[in-house]
């Protein structure tokens, strides 16, 4: 039995996985728990509480999942943790599984059930009610506790909750329920609020983000949301998770003639197989992709765009696959990340026939990305002679006689870095860096005096 003196001990360690849209769940857990005096340390073995804040979107995430919850309950037995809890969409999806089959997990909560979680860990015994899942019904308010994790200068700002869209091979609407969009008042009070806490870089994500305002009264649309946050003084807003579906002349002149908006979308295509776009119930066909990616790339100058595609869906040919590739060389996303298909229970593609072979579907990843990546330093070596204004973030991992940072092209977490290796920069600045050389995915430059 610990001591009273250790039991009161309030350490927190805290890991956190999958997409930027699990962080900001766990930045609202880190505020809840702060404000009941916790405090938060580096190295899990210094903590008497672990909590890891799990992904469960597909197979590699599950795993990924499991094993860091299995690597972290080593404390338990080795360092000063006697509080193991287990948080988001792993726990909501098979929670009750894994309450049988983890017993050195104290605690699971869902994907709904942050606000559960201080007064558990007040609780003298943890082997009752081990399993906290609910129906997903979260939506945070400006008024939310929230610790910012992602940098003093960056945030994001989750505009919605949940998603109505019917992907076949998607498991999210059952993790995290139907849209939730927050209202325009609420979301530009929690956006000035980080502002004033030096934030330069504004992120806006959701499951879907052009789905924002569906479901509110009158249907504010995201066009509207962003107008009113570029009254702020933001350098950057950046636009994440943006579902393709037709978006009005209005709001492709707002991205083009607003200086604060990053001209940089996030929009998963997911493939170009019109027979593998229905299969996946995506709603479009490859010729509605393709107009409205040349009426972005033609109205908005130096549109950075981004997607991910999926590998290896049910019933994928070799033509089908051949049809995707010929689409990236002819789009030429300066961005991508490409998943191989997952077959996930519970959801439509899991029942579908025409699986496709785990060794061609690793090919066929791996023949995309090295395409993409020809694609990605094609256009890093047009940057070179360049001079962008880059968000210098700090020291570099590579060398403490670096500095690293990002443009205005380049997303935090899932995109290339600037390395600065001369001239003067300061950390959380803004400031010209010229461009001198291109590698894959990431540019180095010089910091050049202000004009």
């Amino acid at each position: 039995m610990p001591s009273q003196a250790f039991s009161q001990d309030k350490t927190l360690f805290l890991c956190t996985l999958g997409c930027p849209k699990n962080q900001v769940d766990s930045e609202i857990l880190l505020g809840h728990l702060k404000a009941d005096g916790w405090h938060f340390v580096r190295e899990a073995g210094q903590a008497r509480v672990i909590l890891v804040n799990t992904c469960a979107f597909i197979g590699p995430a599950k795993e990924e999942s499991v094993d860091k919850i299995l690597e972290l309950a080593q404390y338990k037995a080795q360092g000063r943790c006697d509080t193991l809890v287990v948080l988001g969409c792993l726990a909501q999806r098979y929670g009750e599984t894994l309450a049988k089959e983890m017993p050195e997990v104290d605690y699971f909560l869902g994907t709904s059930s942050v606000a559960q979680l201080a007064p558990l860990l007040l609780q003298k015994d943890k082997r009752q009610e081990r399993l906290h899942v609910q129906e997903p019904s979260f939506l945070q308010t400006a008024n939310t506790p929230r610790v910012n994790t992602l940098s003093p200068y960056s945030a994001y700002l989750k505009i919605a909750e949940g998603c109505d869209n019917a992907c076949s091979f998607c498991i999210i609407p059952k993790l995290r329920g139907p849209l939730r969009s927050r209202s325009i008042a609420d979301l530009l009070a929690e956006a000035q609020m980080l502002l004033c806490e030096g934030v330069k870089e504004l992120i806006l994500v959701a499951q879907d983000t052009t789905a924002y305002g569906m479901d509110l009264p009158g249907k504010p649309q995201l066009e509207t949301l962003l107008q009113e946050l570029s009254q702020l003084p933001f350098a950057w807003i950046r636009l994440l998770y943006a579902y393709p579906r037709v978006l009005r002349p209005s709001f492709v002149r707002l991205m083009a003639d607003t200086p604060n908006i990053a001209r940089y979308i996030d929009m998963p295509t997911q493939h170009a197989s019109d027979a593998l776009l229905r299969a996946m119930k995506r709603g479009r066909d490859s010729a509605f992709l393709k107009a409205m990616l040349a009426e972005l790339r033609s109205a908005i100058p130096n549109l950075v765009l981004r997607t991910s595609v999926i590998v290896g869906f049910p019933g994928e040919t070799e033509e089908d696959f051949q049809t995707l590739l010929r689409f990236i060389e002819e789009i030429r996303f300066e961005r991508l990340g490409a998943f191989v298909y997952s077959d996930e229970e519970g959801t439509v593609s899991f029942l579908l026939p025409g699986k496709v072979p785990s060794k061609i579907k690793n090919q066929r990843h791996k023949k995309l990305m090295l395409a993409q990546q020809r694609i990605h330093k094609a256009h890093n070596q047009k940057l070179v002679g360049q001079t962008l204004p880059v968000l210098v973030e700090g020291r570099s991992e590579e060398s403490e006689h670096l500095l690293v940072g990002r443009h205005e092209g380049q997303a935090p977490e899932i995109d290339g870095l600037v390395y600065i290796n001369d001239g003067e920069a300061r950390v959380g600045d803004i400031c010209p860096v010229h461009i001198s050389q291109a590698f894959e995915y990431d540019l180095l430059g010089c910091a050049q005096p202000p004009s």
